[in-house]
C-alpha cells in the first residue's frame, strides 16, 4: 500500500510539472496527433473535415458539411487547408467551428471528445459492437459545443480517437492541459535548405522567364505538376514542395490564387512559386515527382529543344479547359508524351490512387489488379502522323465543365459521340500498321506498371506484379493525357452530381479505350472472344451500345501461343526482365522455389509458405471470403528486421461497365489473392502478426478454414483488432517499415476503412 501510495504522489507531481510547463505545440502535441489521429483526421475524408495533420488543420476546426456527396444537385464551397482560407477568422465564415476554444463555460469539443472517448475503453482485443457504425459512409454527427451533451448521451462509444485503443494516459494528460492552457501554437512555417533554395530560385526562374512559347510551357507543366509534392537531392532532406500560381514574385511571401481547377482562369497576372508542403505528410495523399537539375535540363531539352511557333496564347474558356491537345498543340505532342513517359509511374498515381482520399467514382470503373503498359512514342500515329493529329484533336475533348443538370444526358451523348468517331478513325490508321514488340515502350522502369484496387481506392506500383491479369492496358499519349486531364485536372471533389456523372462515364470510355488498344496486339481471331469475356453477361449490352467495335482483321506480328493473353504475358516478363523491378516468385512460380532468392533463408521458408494462398479462388480456398481487400501481415524474425507483406484481394466480376449494380456483376467464388512484400495500400483493412515460425501454422489455418468460426479463431490468435493493447504499436509500425524501406514514398497511412473482424 505503501508503495502504491508513493507513486501515486510520483504521478500527481509529473502531471503537475508537466501542467505548470508551457507545452509546445512542434515537441509535444503535434506528434500525438501523427500517432493516434493523423490515421483519420488528414484529407477530404477527415471525419467533420478536422485536419489533424497541422496547426492551420487544428485551428481550422470541424465543419458539418461533408466533402463526399453524390447527389448534391450544386457544386460545393471548396474547403481545402493552405488554398482556401487562412487564419480562423476566414475559416469561420467558411462555417468551421473551433475545437480548440471553450464555450458556455464547458471545456474546448476537443477535450470533451477525447474525454468522452477516455470515459468507457472496449474490452482489449474484442470485436466492436455491432451497432458502433465505423463505416466510411457514416453520417458523422459533428456536434457544435451547444451539441455536445446530447451526443455524448447517444454516442457513448463516440469519443476521439473512435472505434479504437485510446490515448495512453501520458498523452492524454498532455493534450488536456495544453488545450487548458490555450492551446498555444508555436509551429513555424518549413524553410528549405540552402540548396533546395537554390533548386527553387532556378525553377522559378525558368517557369517565369518571358516569351509565350516559356509562358505555354509553364502553363503545361504547372497543370501537370500542380498535385505533386516535389522533391530535390533524391528526398533525403524529407522536405517536400508544391508548385503554385502567386499573386506575388519570387523574393516574397507566396499569395496563392485558389482557382477551383488548375487551368481554371487566375483573374490576373500571377507567377509560378514552390512552396514547401505543410503538416504531416500522409501516404494516401504523397505523389511525388523528383526535381533536380537533371530534370530542369531535360525541360529545355524537350521543350525547346526544337523549334515551333506559337501565334498566341490559348485562353482559360470552356472549350480550352476540355481539351488540352487543342489548348497546348503548338508544343510537339512527342515532348508532351515523352515527359510524362519518363515519369510515367508519378502520372498513373495522380489518377489511379490520387489525391481526393475516396475515389469510387473512378474505381469501380476498374477492375481489382491489372498491368499498365505504354505506346512507344516512334508508333503512337498521333505524334507521327500530323494529319491524322488535327484530324482527331477536336475529337479528344473531354466533359464535365458544364455541370448543368438538366443537359447531363445531351452533353454526355456529344462527346460519347465524339470519342467513338475517334476511336473509328484510330482503328482505320493502325490498320496500316500490325503491332510489334518494339511498338511497347521500354525507356525505363516505369515503362510496366501493377495496378490494384481495393473498392473506393487503388495502388500504383512499378514492375509486374501479381498472377497474369485478366486486362492489361496499352496507353497511348491521347490515351494518358485524357486520363490525366479527365481525373485529376478537370476532377472537382466538390462537384456537383453531373460533374461527378460525366467523370465516370467518360473515363468507362477510357478504360475500353486502352484495353482495344491491347488488343491490338493480340492475334486477330481471339480478340473478340477476349472482349466478350471482359464484358461478359450485361457488359454485352455496354459492347452494343456505348463502344465502337474492335478490329478483327488486322494481323499482329506477334508470335503467341494457345491461351495468347498468357503467353504475351510471360513473353513481356521474359522480354522485360531487365526493367521489371518486381520479380514475383511468390504469385507466378514456375518452379518448386517460390520465394525471392536474395534473402534468408528465414524469409524464403516464408514466402515458400505464403504462396500457397495463391493462384487458388474462392471456391477452393475459402478464407478468402472473410478476408478483407487489403491485409498487411507483419512477421517477426528472431535475428533480423521483420517483414512485411500485402494480402490483397482481387475481387472478381463479369464486367466493370456500369456506374450502378456492381453487386450483381460481382463473382466472389471468383476471387483471388495477391501476396507481395511491402505496404502496397494506403488503406490497411487488418493487421495479422507473428513470429516467422508461425507463418506455416499460419498459412495452414487458412487453408482449412470452411467457415467464420474458423476464421475468428484465426483472427484471435494472430489477429490486432482495433481495440488491442498495441494496436497503434502495430499500425504505426506499417510506416516504420516505408521510412525504413522507401523513406521518399513514406506517408502516414489511413486506417478509416481498418474492419471489425
Amino acid at each position: 500500500m505503501k508503495r502504491h501510495a508513493i507513486l501515486a504522489g510520483l504521478l500527481l507531481a509529473a502531471c503537475g510539472l508537466v501542467r505548470a510547463e508551457s507545452l509546445s505545440y512542434q515537441r509535444d502535441i503535434q506528434p500525438i496527433f501523427t500517432a493516434k489521429c493523423v490515421a483519420c483526421h488528414a484529407c477530404y475524408d477527415a471525419p467533420c473535415q478536422l485536419n489533424l495533420g497541422s496547426d492551420a488543420g487544428v485551428l481550422r476546426g470541424a465543419s458539418k458539411l461533408p466533402v463526399y456527396n453524390g447527389t448534391r444537385s450544386e457544386a460545393q464551397m471548396t474547403t481545402r487547408l493552405h488554398m482556401d482560407a487562412h487564419g480562423e477568422a476566414a475559416w469561420r465564415q467558411r462555417d468551421f467551428h473551433s475545437v480548440l476554444a471553450p464555450a458556455d463555460s464547458q471545456a474546448a469539443l476537443l477535450a470533451r471528445m477525447l474525454e468522452l472517448g477516455k470515459a468507457d475503453p472496449l474490452p482489449p482485443n474484442s470485436k466492436l459492437p455491432a451497432t458502433l457504425d465505423i463505416s466510411i459512409n457514416r453520417e458523422n454527427q459533428c456536434p457544435m459545443p451547444s451539441e455536445f451533451d446530447a451526443y455524448a448521451e447517444a454516442n457513448p462509444h463516440g469519443g476521439m480517437p473512435f472505434a479504437v485503443t485510446g490515448l495512453e494516459d501520458a498523452e492524454y494528460t498532455v493534450l488536456q492541459n495544453w488545450i487548458e492552457q490555450g492551446a498555444p501554437i508555436d509551429l513555424k512555417p518549413l524553410q528549405p535548405s540552402a540548396s533546395e533554395a537554390r533548386q527553387i530560385a532556378e525553377w522559378e526562374a525558368m517557369l517565369n522567364a518571358p516569351g509565350d512559347r516559356q509562358a505555354l510551357v509553364s502553363r503545361w507543366l504547372y497543370e501537370h505538376l500542380f498535385i505533386a509534392h516535389l522533391y530535390f537531392d533524391d528526398g533525403n532532406s524529407g522536405r517536400f514542395f508544391q508548385l503554385v500560381r502567386s499573386r506575388t514574385p519570387a523574393g516574397q511571401p507566396v499569395d496563392v490564387i485558389a482557382t477551383r481547377r488548375p487551368n481554371d482562369d487566375p483573374g490576373r497576372s500571377f507567377f509560378y512559386r514552390i512552396r514547401p508542403v505543410e503538416g504531416v505528410i500522409v501516404h494516401k495523399t504523397h505523389i511525388t515527382y523528383p526535381l533536380d537539375s537533371r530534370k530542369l535540363a531535360r525541360v529545355q531539352e524537350l521543350f525547346f529543344g526544337e523549334d515551333w511557333a506559337l501565334d498566341a496564347l490559348p485562353g482559360y474558356g470552356t472549350y480550352h479547359r476540355a481539351n488540352p491537345f487543342h489548348t497546348f498543340q503548338a508544343i510537339p505532342a512527342r515532348s508532351r508524351y515523352q515527359f510524362m513517359l519518363d515519369n510515367a509511374e508519378y502520372f498513373v498515381r495522380t489518377f489511379i490512387r490520387g489525391p481526393v482520399c475516396r475515389g469510387q467514382i473512378a474505381t469501380d470503373v476498374i477492375r481489382d489488379n491489372f498491368w499498365v503498359l505504354f505506346q512507344d512514342p516512334q508508333h503512337d500515329r498521333y505524334l507521327t502522323d500530323l494529319d491524322y493529329q488535327r484530324q482527331t484533336t477536336p475529337l479528344l475533348a473531354m466533359p464535365g465543365q458544364i455541370d448543368n443538370l438538366s443537359g447531363l444526358m445531351s452533353f454526355w451523348r456529344i462527346y460519347q459521340e465524339k470519342r467513338n468517331q475517334y476511336e473509328k478513325l484510330r482503328k482505320q490508321a493502325y490498320t496500316e500498321t500490325p503491332a510489334r514488340w518494339d511498338h511497347i515502350w521500354s525507356g525505363n522502369d516505369d515503362a510496366l506498371l501493377s495496378v490494384f484496387r481495393q473498392h473506393d481506392s487503388a495502388s500504383v506500383r512499378k514492375g509486374l506484379i501479381g498472377e497474369i491479369p485478366q486486362t492489361l492496358w496499352w496507353m497511348d499519349f491521347p490515351l494518358l493525357e485524357r486520363t490525366y486531364y479527365q481525373l485529376v485536372v478537370n476532377f472537382d471533389v466538390f462537384g456537383n452530381v453531373s460533374h461527378q456523372g460525366q467523370t465516370r462515364l467518360y473515363f468507362d470510355l477510357i478504360r475500353n479505350g486502352a484495353e482495344l488498344n491491347f488488343l491490338r496486339l493480340l492475334p486477330a481471331d481471339s480478340r473478340q472472344a477476349i472482349l466478350d469475356d471482359w464484358y461478359d453477361r450485361s457488359g454485352q449490352l455496354k459492347l452494343w451500345l456505348a463502344y465502337t467495335k474492335i478490329d478483327t482483321a488486322t494481323a499482329t506480328t506477334l508470335q503467341l501461343q494457345h491461351d495468347p493473353l498468357k503467353s504475351f504475358a510471360w513473353q513481356l516478363l521474359q522480354r522485360h526482365a531487365e526493367i521489371n523491378v518486381s520479380p514475383d516468385p511468390i504469385n507466378r512460380c514456375r518452379t518448386s522455389h517460390c520465394y525471392h532468392q536474395l534473402q534468408s533463408v528465414a524469409r524464403q521458408a516464408t514466402e515458400q509458405a505464403l504462396s500457397r494462398l495463391t493462384n487458388r479462388v474462392a471456391a477452393s480456398l475459402k478464407v478468402i471470403d472473410w478476408l478483407p481487400e487489403a491485409t498487411m501481415l507483419r512477421v517477426e524474425h528472431d535475428d533480423e528486421p521483420r517483414a512485411i507483406y500485402s494480402l490483397l484481394r482481387n475481387r472478381a466480376h463479369t464486367n466493370v461497365a456500369f456506374m450502378f449494380g456492381e453487386a450483381y456483376r460481382y463473382k466472389p467464388r471468383m476471387d483471388t489473392l495477391t501476396v507481395y512484400p511491402g505496404v502496397l495500400s494506403s488503406y490497411p483493412n487488418f493487421i495479422f502478426s507473428m513470429n516467422a515460425r508461425e507463418v506455416p501454422a499460419f498459412v495452414a489455418a487458412m487453408e482449412q478454414v470452411k467457415d467464420q468460426v474458423a476464421f475468428e479463431r484465426i483472427v484471435e490468435r494472430w489477429g490486432i483488432r482495433r481495440t488491442h493493447p498495441d494496436f497503434w504499436a502495430h499500425f504505426n509500425d506499417l510506416t516504420r517499415y516505408l521510412h525504413e524501406t522507401d523513406p521518399v514514398e513514406a506517408g502516414v497511412l489511413d486506417m478509416n476503412r481498418y474492419q471489425n473482424l
